[in-house]
């Protein structure tokens, strides 16, 4: 496989560390706009860089919900947070570790992508949307969140002289070691690019301001964050942006009963409750506990 250098949150204190109470008002504000832009039911969905699966009870109306992280230490958490089995039954979670920039599934499998803090650390965001586009269905729907470097704060600091990139410059950027900011223009070019067509956009985080955050209660900002998400169908100055984009209805679905595919040669592989997954090309691919390992093979 092609190996492009990847962002490990292996061993990670993300959950605990960065998810903490400074951070209630961005995670209320994303779900706000997860929400929205959400179907609200489905067959199938994946969660691209699930991690612990901070956004897992959102998903309550799919049948079946696949999260997927590089990191196993990152869903181990997600497994021992969720279990395999939701409240009620349904949906069922299955935990993939992987490389997204070679998704272990099948062509048209998934009715709903989604995918939240998670391109800005891809060194190659075309390679990522492009595997999205072709492991959704006809019609699927891709929700995907990404790093604005076209915000009011970067704007200031450029015209003040006190950084070097230019934000009005569609290129990404990369601020520090994998990690990218991306112009709303330059995403909309790689959606398209991809086959899939932007249908709604909301920004996000529009006071990320360390004195409001200290000043005024979560909640209350994430209100008023949600009275100003609309404004992202007319101009993307936040720091964080959502879009919703869709597959085209004639693409192919997946075969019935095909799941996982080898993503060393591409080649259809087996379905869970399967454990062990051997493909032609002579890599083995297996369960291990809780968790489908396509990131090593075995």
């Amino acid at each position: 496989m092609n190996q492009r250098p990847i962002c490990n949150y292996e061993g990670s204190r993300y959950r605990t560390e960065f998810w903490d109470a400074t951070r209630a008002y961005e995670d209320a504000a994303e779900r706000i706009a997860m929400r929205t832009l959400l179907p609200p039911q489905g067959r199938m969905l994946i969660e691209i860089g699930a991690g612990f699966g901070r956004m897992a009870d959102l998903y309550a109306g799919y049948k079946t919900v696949v999260l997927f992280d590089y990191a196993r230490t990152q869903l181990e958490q997600a497994v021992e947070r969720l279990g395999e089995t939701g409240a009620g039954g349904q949906p069922r979670y299955l935990f993939v570790q992987g490389d997204f920039y070679h998704l272990p599934f099948v062509t048209g499998l998934f009715d709903t992508v989604t995918m939240v803090r998670t391109l800005h650390h891809a060194a190659d965001a075309p390679a990522v949307l492009r595997g999205i586009a072709d492991i959704l269905g006809p019609g699927g729907a891709f929700i995907l969140e990404f790093a604005n470097k076209l915000n009011l704060k970067a704007i200031a600091r450029y015209l003040l002289r006190r950084q070097s990139w230019s934000p009005f410059d569609p290129a990404p950027v990369e601020f520090v070691a994998l990690n990218f900011d991306f112009h709303p223009r330059w995403i909309w070019a790689q959606l398209a690019q991809a086959g899939l067509r932007r249908e709604a956009t909301r920004t996000v985080s529009h006071f990320r301001i360390g004195f409001l955050k200290r000043l005024v209660p979560a909640r209350l900002l994430a209100a008023l964050d949600a009275l100003a998400q609309p404004t992202g169908a007319l101009w993307q100055l936040s720091p964080s942006v959502f879009t919703r984009a869709r597959a085209g209805a004639d693409k192919s679905a997946a075969a019935e009963g095909t799941f996982f595919r080898c993503p060393a040669c591409g080649e259809p592989l087996g379905a869970p409750p399967q454990d062990e997954f051997r493909c032609t090309c002579g890599k083995v691919w297996r369960r291990e506990g809780h968790i489908y390992n396509f990131r090593d093979p075995a």
